[in-house]
């Protein structure tokens, strides 16, 4: 388990409130908060901090060549555009801390320092950083040739289309009940349901969004750890360039026994192969109906849950999606009890309302709210296990009905 702290960079300034500080992500993590509050840019730094780990342990790179003066903010910070939040103020100058299972890394100073973790597994992830600009790309006939500003959803872009080819018949969607068939020839998308076919291009708001979200995630998902060498997620090009030098060098080692070459890669693999899959999502809600959300939501529930070493984190402005997941947790609770008690029909009777692969153990989900006045992180309580449905989203829900009893109250007056 992987957790960060950060102090003073952008709209996050004395961080979290709690825990000394440290924001501890679970198998599945969820930050919410008004726009501009941080939520995005805990997450953002969260995908810049893993990968360099990754990075690190694949070795692309050496640690003083990561540590060198400026190489955070102007090469990995500027990935995701916080570049700008670094703050040199003596009084509140950025403070960043990372720590992985195989590196921890610290950001103080101005200064970069890179510390190795002993004594823990660290499973190679695929990481993919899924964000909120997305719809964009389902909205243009040709993507690939816009000149995309932002490198995260450059990447993205490169994603999607490599699940679109991928993709092998039509694919049943969460939403709907529609199909999403390709064709290939001519690079379209086409969403099938009961009566029409339709181009992705001329779809509604909610399957532009949510489309490109779900077929990268299912790729990705689906892709990482397989058994089968053609279904494994395949290396980029640097990547597989890396690995064949080190295998010729492996090859030319004289000294070493065809026993200790097989050791040598068998442990190169491991280091190129992906055993796990960190998906960061931003707003999954984007663009569709609460019950949609809903069937989203439990998507990617499912592809995080098809290995113990996947996790989820995900920024949202939905009261619907944290009501969602607080339904989840209490089905994993009531699974648990009804296995003890071996009951075969309420088990079947909880299967048709929440379906396995939707479930959530409660010691595997955060989450945290943002505060966009203070800069302070706060990490949602829980009873029993259930997130506690006073969080920000709900408490304006109920501001809402606050100030329909207001106007009631003029209304009574007017009549008096």
């Amino acid at each position: 388990m992987a957790r960060m702290r950060i102090k003073n960079f952008g709209p996050i300034k004395a961080g979290l409130s709690e825990n000394d500080g440290w924001i501890e992500f679970k198998r599945l993590t969820v930050f919410i908060g008004n726009q501009g509050s941080g939520k995005s840019t805990i997450a953002k730094l969260f995908a810049t901090f893993s990968w360099i780990e990754k990075a690190l342990v694949r070795g692309d790179h050496d640690k003083k060549w990561f540590e060198r003066k400026n190489r955070l903010r102007n090469q990995f910070l500027k990935y995701h555009r916080l570049e700008g939040y670094i703050s040199n103020d003596s009084r509140d100058a950025t403070k960043i801390d990372y720590e992985g299972e195989a590196f921890a890394i610290n950001y103080e100073h101005g200064l970069l320092t890179i510390n190795e973790v002993s004594g823990q597994k660290y499973l190679l992830p695929q990481i993919m950083y899924v964000p909120a600009e997305r719809n964009f790309i389902s909205y243009v006939d040709n993507p690939k040739d816009l000149r995309l500003s932002s490198d995260s959803l450059k990447e993205f872009l490169a994603e999607f289309d490599n699940a679109k080819n991928s993709m092998r018949g039509a694919i049943s969607l969460p939403i709907s009940e529609a199909e999403l068939e390709y064709d290939k020839l001519n690079d379209v998308l086409k969403i099938k349901d009961a009566g029409y076919k339709l181009k992705l291009t001329d779809a509604s708001s909610g399957f532009q969004s949510s489309i490109p979200l779900y077929l990268v995630t299912k790729f990705l998902a689906e892709g990482v750890g397989g058994k089968d060498v053609a279904t494994d997620q395949p290396m980029s090009v640097n990547e597989t360039e890396r690995f064949k030098n080190w295998i010729g060098l492996i090859a030319e080692l004289d000294v070493l026994t065809e026993e200790q070459k097989r050791a040598a890669l068998s442990r190169l693999a491991s280091r190129f192969n992906k055993s796990a899959f960190l998906n960061i999502v931003e707003e999954p809600e984007q663009n569709l109906f609460p019950s949609s959300q809903w069937e989203m939501l439990k998507s990617l529930i499912k592809f995080n849950n098809i290995r113990d070493s996947n996790h989820l984190v995900v920024t949202t402005h939905s009261p619907y999606v944290i009501n969602f997941l607080s339904i989840c947790v209490k089905a994993a609770l009531l699974k648990e009890k009804i296995l003890q008690q071996k009951n075969a029909a309420l088990e079947l009777k909880l299967e048709e309302l929440i379906p396995s692969t939707a479930l959530v153990n409660a010691q595997d989900l955060a989450i945290y709210q943002s505060d966009e006045k203070s800069g302070v992180v706060m990490r949602l309580g829980t009873s029993h296990g259930i997130p506690s449905d006073r969080n920000f989203l709900n408490n304006f829900l109920h501001k809402g009905n606050d100030i329909f009893d207001e106007l009631l109250v003029i209304e009574e007056e007017l009549q008096a």
